[in-house]
């Protein structure tokens, strides 16, 4: 049952092939009919003899063999062409999985990107946490980066960036979103969290992360970063409003000219 399925849906999907195929089986078995009468093209039925209209026993078995070959082959073509619609679609699908996976990643850190980033805090925003929870939103500046690429050049600015992403994730939960917004721009968003405190000791170890210098270029470079933290729904009840605190949160660090982290002041 299952195979005639396939079969038909096969056909329908190959209609123009399965045509072909058809018309040339067709004409296949007419020929060896007019071959098995042995009738001449010219002259028609009533012409023929009564021994000329009787097919003999070989005659109906070679039919019933050529019939077979016929109606295997084309089933064989039409499940080929199944099997290459579906190795097509799923290769489609790969590929665009693939294309999907790579416009929500940043290319030099590995880390999921600002699109990436947004998506996910619009999904804890429309699955908030339980009562007497919260989920929290990091905004991470760079300290000192620019110089690294203004003595070093780009190459050895780029190398210290992936340092600081392997460094930010192995510095966050497992569960945890770290990604690369741009530039020496970082965020990440930590979810289901049971007080303030938690969220602070969370932002306080992206500082200690970087409290090493970081490798690159044959020598090391001391990097630093400001921590701006907003929490949800306590300082906004958007995913723009959260995003926007913790950009404030984060300046006031900044404008300290130091590395630290700084809870939002909204609520």
């Amino acid at each position: 049952m299952n195979t005639m399925g396939s079969l038909a849906s096969a056909v329908r999907q190959n209609p123009w092939t399965s045509a072909f195929d058809a018309t040339l089986l067709g004409i296949a078995m007419v020929v060896s009919l007019l071959l098995a009468l042995e009738y001449e093209i010219v002259v028609f039925w009533d012409q023929l003899t009564e021994r000329q209209r009787r097919i003999r026993i070989e005659e109906i078995f070679l039919l019933s063999v050529l019939l077979a070959i016929g109606l295997g082959v084309f089933a064989s073509r039409r499940m080929k062409e199944a099997q290459s619609d579906r190795e097509r679609e799923m290769r489609a699908a790969y590929e665009a999985e693939a294309a999907r996976a790579l416009a929500m990643q940043d290319a030099l850190t590995g880390l999921p990107n600002r699109r990436a980033l947004e998506a996910a805090v619009e999904r804890a925003i429309v699955q908030p946490p339980v009562e007497g929870r919260m989920h929290a939103f990091y905004l991470l500046d760079l300290n000192g980066f620019k110089r690294v690429n203004d003595e070093h050049g780009h190459a050895v600015g780029d190398a210290v960036l992936q340092g600081v992403a392997k460094r930010f994730r192995a510095a966050a939960r497992q569960e945890d979103l770290v990604a690369r917004l741009g530039g020496d721009e970082f965020a990440v968003l930590a979810c289901d969290l049971g007080d303030r405190a938690s969220a602070l000791a969370i932002g306080e170890r992206f500082v200690s992360a970087l409290g090493n210098e970081i490798a690159a270029g044959g020598r090391t470079h001391p990097v630093g970063v400001s921590v701006g933290v907003a929490l949800y729904p306590q300082d906004g009840g958007t995913a723009e409003a959260v995003m926007h605190q913790a950009d404030l949160a984060m300046y006031k660090v900044k404008a300290g000219k130091r590395s630290g982290v700084q809870l939002s002041e909204a609520a």
